[in-house]
C-alpha cells in the first residue's frame, strides 16, 4: 500500500527493506493471519472462505481448514488477486520495531485497521464541523 506524501516522514529511510524483510524473509510471502499467498489468485466466498490451491482445501479468514462449499454457495464466489503489505500493530508509523509490523493482506490489513480508521473518520467530521459553524454556520456533510 502506497504511504501517503503527508505521512512519507515519519517511516525510516530503509523502509521498503524492512518491509520486504517482514513480508517474505519473516511471513514467507504469506499473510500472518489467515495464510493467503502473496500475488495468488483466490476464489473467495461471500462469508470469508478461499481456496488454497497449495494445499488443495478451502480455508476461513483465520487461515484453518473449512468445510468445502456447496453449489449454491460456491456460485457467489470471487475471484481477487492478494496483495501482501506491511501493518504497524500499534498504527504508529514511527514505531516500525520488528515485533511491531505484520504481513497481511487487504482484507486482514483493513480489518485490524477498522477502529483506527473509526477514529479518524470521526475526528475528522468534528473538524469539518467547527469549522463549518466558525465561518460558514452549521456544517451541511452535502
Amino acid at each position: 500500500m502506497p504511504i501517503r506524501p503527508e505521512l512519507r516522514w515519519y517511516y525510516p529511510i530503509d523502509w521498503p527493506l524492512l518491509s520486504k524483510r517482514v513480508r517474505f524473509e519473516r511471513a514467507k510471502g504469506r499473510c500472518e493471519t489467515c495464510g493467503r499467498p502473496h500475488l495468488a489468485t483466490i476464489h473467495q466466498l461471500a462469508d470469508g472462505r478461499w481456496y488454497d490451491e497449495a494445499e488443495g482445501e478451502w480455508r476461513d479468514d483465520g487461515g484453518r481448514t473449512a468445510a468445502w462449499p456447496n453449489v449454491e454457495t460456491y456460485a457467489g464466489y470471487r475471484v481477487w488477486r492478494v496483495l501482501l503489505g506491511t501493518a504497524h500493530l500499534d498504527h504508529d508509523p514511527t514505531n516500525s520495531r520488528f515485533d511491531n509490523l505484520k504481513a497481511l493482506c487487504q482484507r486482514c490489513h483493513l480489518r485490524h485497521d477498522r477502529k483506527e480508521h473509526r477514529r479518524r473518520r470521526r475526528l475528522t467530521y468534528l473538524l469539518r464541523r467547527a469549522l463549518g459553524d466558525l465561518f460558514h454556520g452549521p456544517y451541511r456533510p452535502f
